[in-house]
């Protein structure tokens, strides 16, 4: 009976994580369908070849740094263990969690899009994914440097985040934030008094669509294994996240006046709230915080275009950081006894919780592209931009024209 728990355990998380390797389409697709025309080979050759990269610096170093399991150097016989016992569960363990790890550039691509070049921002991916996000992945997750311990005694409860809001999606967001600075707007893109200058349209609403759609449906992978045993699957978890999706779809739908673009990232936002307490608040306080986050991604999107003039072009800062801090803060709301919640959760934690995740994420990410900025430059050209990404990097275009031959 124990080895037949161990295999279903491994199932488990072996299909979260082939869901959640799954969402990296969508992260592709979304982007493909938001860049222009001239950027879309960029764009999925980038998310690919960051898949990579973040593997082998998750393998090697970044897990590591969260858990103090170096698989990659076989340390004690740990990669030998993991093979040899409870069927593999600690490598699918492994193989879920660096997903994870892998969803931090994805979402920096989206945001620092059509203007990156292609080598230095993989040494970027490898060091956030090596570094800068398994450090705070260690705090929330694995009790790191005792934080996690502290706020129990001192509050009663620890931070809570069960499935990333802040822990991926905030750290993501943020380091993105980083990362726009560093690089600047796209040139052209404000003129000198500050007005948004040149507008680019989504190149394909089709394929922006599908990404959205692809994401919505592996994150059900993302949240519900998060639980990484058999024996803690939740159907709360499943129903909260639909709830919060759908929060997420009908306020960016109806604020936005149904443009297509905000509508498609309305179920994300919605999801990226829901991560944090989808296994401690209930369905209708999954469906507030879906509301509240696709239409703070709505308002704060055009708010960072306009007011902040970031260039941020899929807006991954408002989806993953904002949304993600609120998502972390509504446990703190929704998760009490007294709106419906499991209880088990204090503000204080989420607040104290969600400050680190911020800073670790700002400042490390702030570091290294400052880092890899002085030894390779980041930013493309201006001509090159204008050429795009596609032609300078790759050689070809999204849709290579054919070549008519006379015979």
């Amino acid at each position: 009976m124990e080895q037949l728990t161990t295999s279903l355990d491994v199932l488990f998380i072996l299909l979260g994580a082939i869901l959640v390797l799954f969402m990296h389409a969508g992260f592709a697709f979304l982007e493909v369908g938001t860049v222009q025309h001239k950027n879309q080979v960029n764009a999925l050759v980038k998310i690919m070849s960051d898949l990579g990269v973040s593997t082998v610096a998750y393998f090697f170093v970044g897990y590591g740094v969260a858990y103090g399991v170096f698989l990659g150097f076989n340390l004690d016989g740990q990669l030998t263990q993991a093979m040899t016992e409870k069927s593999g569960y600690e490598l699918v363990k492994f193989f879920f969690l660096m997903t994870f790890a892998a969803a931090i550039p994805a979402i920096v691509s989206g945001g620092i899009a059509e203007r990156a070049r292609f080598y230095p921002i993989l040494a970027a991916t490898f060091l956030t994914v090596a570094f800068v996000y398994p450090l705070f992945e260690g705090i929330a997750w694995n009790g790191n440097f005792g934080i996690q311990g502290w706020l129990e005694e001192r509050f009663g409860a620890g931070f809570h985040d069960f499935a990333g809001s802040v822990v991926v999606h905030g750290v993501g967001g943020w380091i993105a934030l980083a990362a726009i600075l560093v690089l600047g707007a796209r040139h052209n893109r404000y003129g000198a008094d500050g007005r948004i200058r040149s507008i680019y349209p989504p190149s394909s609403i089709p394929f922006l669509a599908l990404g959205a759609w692809i994401l919505s449906v592996g994150w059900f992978g993302f949240n519900v294994m998060s639980a990484q045993a058999v024996e803690g699957i939740q159907g709360l978890v499943a129903m909260n996240s639909l709830m919060a999706m759908v929060g997420g779809i009908l306020a960016a739908t109806f604020i936005s006046d149904k443009d297509p673009g905000f509508v498609h990232n309305g179920p994300l936002a919605g999801l990226v709230a829901i991560c944090a307490g989808s296994d401690v608040v209930s369905p209708l306080g999954a469906l507030v915080i879906g509301l509240v986050a696709g239409a703070l991604f709505v308002k704060a999107f055009t708010w960072t275009q306009v007011k902040l003039k970031l260039d941020d072009v899929l807006g991954v800062w408002p989806l993953h950081g904002l949304c993600g801090l609120w998502g972390a803060l509504a446990v703190g709301i929704f998760g009490s006894t007294a709106l419906g919640g499991l209880g088990g959760v204090s503000m204080m934690p989420q607040i104290i919780g969600t400050l680190l995740g911020v800073i670790v994420a700002f400042v490390g990410g702030f570091l290294v592209y400052k880092l890899v900025n002085i030894f390779a430059k980041i930013r493309m050209d201006d001509e090159e931009q204008f050429e795009g990404a596609d032609l300078v990097f790759h050689k070809t275009h999204a849709n290579p024209p054919r070549e008519e031959f006379n015979r």
